[in-house]
């Protein structure tokens, strides 16, 4: 599929029921628009099935509560939702996003409680998040933005504000060649890329940012989970940048990105070794189980 996002054949779920691809449409002075009231869910969908379909529909509610917005939908009528988008569209492997948010109502300003929390389901087919990285390993730049300290955003909401700066920081990664940028955070910490979470390894054992300023990816806690399994030490901590030295291997995960090996951030260089293959290849398996 190609072209314009909003030139397509197909149907898009929108507050309740399914309308034409090219209708889901909002008006100019929809709140979300103007200051960024928006929470959102990035899923997978593989051979029929969503993988953590719950999980990601928890997570929206939690989000909307963080935001200050009640999503009027119950765990179970977003699920719900994206079987009905799913099955419009004819769609057993896809990319779905859902997405809340504040819509047009009475008030047009910084504050708009009285104004409708609206909902959108939408899915289409999307191959590899990185291209041909997804088997050669990406190459990161270093992003001169920092993740913002957890006192001045809702860290753990999956808020479309919070991405301003990942635009920015993919926008000079790929004017450079790069296929993303890693961030720091706040601190000085490594913290993670403009859309997912990172990990390295050395000596066998893995590394990965704590998660107190990032969000706590669901692909993120799969991950360890399944390196766990294996008896793979993790350690959850914060990494300086010089650290990267020293690192083996490094790879990226997330909803869209699944797992993906890196090669390179900065100037340092990793290879694409086994453990990221054998890490990639489980959860390969384990989204289709």
């Amino acid at each position: 599929m190609s072209g314009s996002y909003a030139d397509r054949d197909g149907k898009i779920w929108m507050d309740g029921k399914l309308v034409e691809w090219r209708d889901a449409n909002v008006h100019i002075l929809t709140h979300a628009l103007h200051y960024a009231s928006s929470v959102f869910e990035g899923e997978r969908c593989y051979d029929g099935k969503v993988f953590k379909s719950r999980e990601h529909s928890k997570r929206l509610l939690i989000s909307g509560e963080l935001m200050d917005m009640n999503i009027p939908y119950s765990v179970d009528e977003i699920e719900a939702a994206k079987r009905a988008t799913l099955d419009a569209n004819g769609l057993t492997n896809a990319y779905l996003r859902v997405v809340a948010f504040r819509g047009a109502g009475p008030d047009m300003g910084v504050a708009a409680s009285r104004n409708p929390v609206r909902m959108a389901v939408t899915a289409w087919e999307w191959g590899n998040y990185y291209g041909d990285a997804k088997m050669k390993g990406a190459k990161l730049d270093i992003a001169k933005w920092k993740r913002p300290s957890p006192e001045t955003i809702p860290v753990a909401a999956k808020a479309a504000g919070l991405y301003m700066i990942c635009t920015m920081s993919k926008h000079a990664a790929e004017a450079k060649g790069c296929s993303d940028a890693m961030f720091l955070d706040y601190r000085g910490y490594v913290a993670e890329a403009t859309g997912a979470n990172i990990f390295f390894v050395k000596d066998g054992e893995v590394h990965t940012p704590l998660a107190d300023s990032i969000l706590n990816g669901l692909t993120r806690q799969t991950i360890i989970g399944v390196l766990k399994d294996r008896q793979i030490k993790v350690h959850e901590r914060h990494i300086m940048p010089e650290e990267l030295e020293g690192f083996e291997q490094c790879w990226l995960t997330g909803s869209a990105a699944e797992v993906t090996p890196v090669g390179q951030i900065g100037d340092y260089n990793f290879e694409v070794g086994a453990l990221t293959r054998e890490i990639s290849e489980a959860y390969e398996k384990l989204v289709r189980e």
